[in-house]
């Protein structure tokens, strides 16, 4: 567990908390349709999406998942793995690396600093891990705003690719 000066605690998440994850996801979606972007994560709610459920439970089961809670409240989430999702038509890299595989906040809570607590202690934990290399992929549409967001915090864009659709960014911050 850990602390940030943000009021931020945040602690290994587990099975019980696929719920809290899959309402964080829903509410985002909702929140990024009601500013006109229905292109990053469509229009149905994530918990209504085919395997959008087994998915997160996946998220709580198979990899490393982490709960970022302000005042006993969850209010993000974030999981690692150690390599991309098999969904997404991305390569492992060439060293060993963690992946963050979801970072989502409770938009209830937008501005606390929340993502930035999450993907520092992404870093800590692949430090920790002995991994130098921690990797993201993430929507690239729009005007660039989530790109830009993981650059402010350390990472730098390398593959670009397109999933359907849907264009995405591949990012990576060297962390030992």
């Amino acid at each position: 567990m850990s602390d940030t000066t943000l009021g931020i605690r945040i602690r290994p998440g587990g099975p019980a908390d696929a719920p809290v994850i899959l309402d964080m996801l829903d509410s985002a979606v909702v929140w990024m349709n009601d500013r006109g972007n229905t292109e990053q994560w469509g229009t149905t709610p994530y918990s209504q999406k085919p395997g959008g459920v087994a998915r997160v439970e996946r998220y709580t089961t198979e990899n490393a998942p982490f709960i970022a809670e302000s005042d006993g409240t969850p209010v993000g989430a974030l999981v690692l793995g150690s390599g991309p999702s098999p969904q997404m038509p991305i390569a492992s890299a060439e060293e060993p690396e963690r992946y963050v595989r979801l970072l989502v906040s409770d938009r209830r809570y937008a501005g606390l600093g929340i993502g930035t607590a999450l993907l520092a202690h992404a870093a800590e934990e692949t430090r920790r891990a002995g991994v130098k290399l921690l990797r993201v992929d993430c929507w690239a549409g729009g005007g660039g705003e989530l790109v830009a967001f993981y650059e402010r915090n350390g990472f730098t864009p390398t593959d670009r690719f397109l999933a359907e659709e849907w264009p995405g960014q591949v990012l990576a911050r060297q962390v030992g």
